[in-house]
């Protein structure tokens, strides 16, 4: 590595952090897609396994930019860190839902790491006025919020097919049918707010009664005066 500033050296420190995190998910990808039935989820992996490799390279041309170098070992050993991880992922879980469903939850994980990284080296390079860099950090951390966001529904899909393929049909019913019960029994023991209205009815059949006494009463008054 050539003598480079302070500056330089910290934006070479943080993109090569980068780098390392980007080939080590190269890896876990493949293993993850290696796992995951042909559909829309196996697609959208192949598609973000491309992207992890154009941001690998995107990365790795800025480093040898700024005059960094040896950042090729550090992503090398995060690949076959990797490697080791990638054969647990064929153990986690029973079903073909439940693994691929741990699977989008380590790489729900792992987005959310990638675009911590990438948004340190986009403040980073903004303040110390490398517009290169910031613009490339912000274009992946884009890619990286993305893929989060497709994760995010993805997982609840995969918890719902879980518990399509673990939990009985007649189980999942007999939890509704005792929410419903619950449901019914609160409305049932909520207290009639009836009081202030029986109040009213009661002061308004009153009401003619003491209209119909006084009329009487005036009545009974003029009886008198006219006898007098």
């Amino acid at each position: 590595m050539a003598d480079l500033n302070e500056r330089d050296s910290k934006l070479v420190q943080y993109l090569s952090e980068a780098y390392g995190k980007e080939r080590e998910l190269e890896a876990a990808l493949m293993g993850h897609i290696a796992l995951t039935a042909k559909g829309p989820y196996k697609k959208r992996l192949q598609q973000h396994l491309k992207e992890t490799k154009g941001h690998a390279k995107a990365v790795e041309r800025r480093i040898k930019k700024l005059g960094g170098g040896g950042q090729t070992l550090q992503g090398a050993a995060g690949k076959l860190a990797a490697v080791a991880k990638a054969p647990m992922h064929a153990i986690r879980g029973d079903g073909e839902a439940e693994k691929m469903l741990k699977n989008a939850k380590t790489e729900y994980f792992n987005e959310h790491e990638e675009i911590a990284t990438y948004l340190a080296i986009e403040t980073l390079a903004e303040k110390v006025r490398d517009s290169e860099t910031a613009k490339l950090a912000r274009a992946i951390r884009r890619e990286e919020e993305r893929m989060a966001t497709y994760l995010q529904g993805q997982i609840k899909q995969l918890t719902s097919a879980v518990v399509r393929e673990d939990i009985p049909a007649r189980q999942r019913r007999a939890a509704a049918a005792a929410r419903k019960a619950k449901t019914g029994s609160k409305k049932t023991a909520k207290k009639p707010a009836t009081k202030r209205g029986s109040k009213k009815s009661t002061a308004k059949k009153a009401r003619p009664k003491k209209a119909a006494a006084k009329k009487a009463t005036r009545k009974s008054k003029t009886k008198a005066r006219a006898k007098r």
